[in-house]
């Protein structure tokens, strides 16, 4: 009888076996991937945008590398125009689109999200970029550069892939911005706006390139690293603190007094304490915030700590990019 048994449930098993492959693998031709790939193409130049790569249909990118070797490699723009827009909702300097400021060529070091392997433009990136129609990538030298550099890239992604943060999947008409602060002279205790978005969405990844002109020889010249990072969600007038300064933010401690790191939540990509200046990264993919009607996200050249100024900030330049899925 045990037999028996045993065997009607593996004839049963054989007969449903077929079904449940042919229903998984019918998943999977929804699932394309696609990409392209350039090898020492010179089609670069500063007066007009280069197409690297077009694509119709619904995806997300979710691999690009690019390698070339130039003076000013470094402020090479990178756009990404989803859906068809006229205005690239991502439109970044190559380096700082990939968490380093200061033009810094060190490497190797990587990530999973990111890095940075070789000589010259040598960076990488796995950005889940989702688009519901097309997307378009293009490439462009930097102020200043002249010619034809020979260049290099590959650009790959995947249709119908969907897109998590913290676990979380998000909606179909999650898209990937970047709000972009240049070169802003923050004075002694400012309180500034990195980003000011109204809707919802997730906060995904912040760059920041930071450095004071001033020069006393005080451990104050890099007291602007007081400064807490702040969220306003959903309107409040009291904010989410997310550091109690600013180096913590991204992970480091004594302002940054061990040099630098990389990590998958945060990384020192630049640090040069004789000059006050720093770049970093922090992604919240692990880590996230959430908001459903608006996000303000600021930073502050230096602390108060209760009711009373803290140290003595010198004025501070920033740069940063901020990253946000909005749907």
């Amino acid at each position: 009888m045990k037999n028996r048994r045993g065997l009607i449930l593996f004839a049963l098993y054989s007969l449903l076996l077929p079904f449940g492959l042919q229903a998984k693998d019918a998943d999977f031709p929804t699932h394309k991937t696609f990409g392209t790939a350039g090898k020492q193409q010179s089609s670069l130049s500063a007066d007009k945008e280069a197409e690297l790569f077009r694509y119709t249909g619904k995806g997300c990118l979710t691999h690009m590398w690019f390698g070339g070797a130039w003076k000013g490699c470094e402020k090479t723009r990178l756009r990404i125009y989803v859906d068809g827009e006229q205005n690239a909702s991502i439109d970044m300097e190559l380096f700082l689109g990939h968490g380093i400021g200061f033009g810094d060529g060190f490497s190797p070091w990587g990530i999973a999200r990111f890095g940075k392997t070789g000589s010259g433009t040598t960076v990488y990136n796995t950005y889940r970029i989702p688009f519901g129609k097309s997307v378009r990538v293009t490439a462009q030298l930097g102020d200043g550069v002249t010619g034809h550099p020979p260049f290099w890239w590959i650009i790959r992604g995947t249709e119908n892939l969907p897109l998590e943060v913290g676990g979380v999947t998000l909606p179909n008409t999650a898209r990937l911005k970047l709000i972009r602060l240049e070169d802003h002279l923050a004075k002694p205790y400012e309180e500034f706006a990195l980003c000011d978005v109204p809707g919802s969405g997730a906060l995904y990844q912040v760059t920041m390139a930071a450095h004071s002109d001033r020069e006393t020889g005080s451990w104050t010249d890099l007291s602007y690293m007081e400064g807490c990072m702040r969220a306003y969600l959903n309107g409040s007038k009291e904010p989410l603190m997310l550091s109690s300064g600013l180096e913590d933010y991204f992970l480091g401690t004594y302002y940054f007094d061990k040099g630098r790191y990389a990590n998958d939540i945060a990384g020192l990509t630049h640090f040069d304490k004789a000059r006050h200046e720093f770049s970093a990264y922090r992604f919240h993919d692990r880590d996230p915030v959430f908001f459903q009607s608006g996000l303000r996200l600021t930073a502050r050249c230096g602390e108060y700590v209760g009711d009373k100024p803290f140290a003595n900030p010198p004025p501070t330049h920033y740069t940063t990019y901020v990253w946000l899925y909005q749907w």
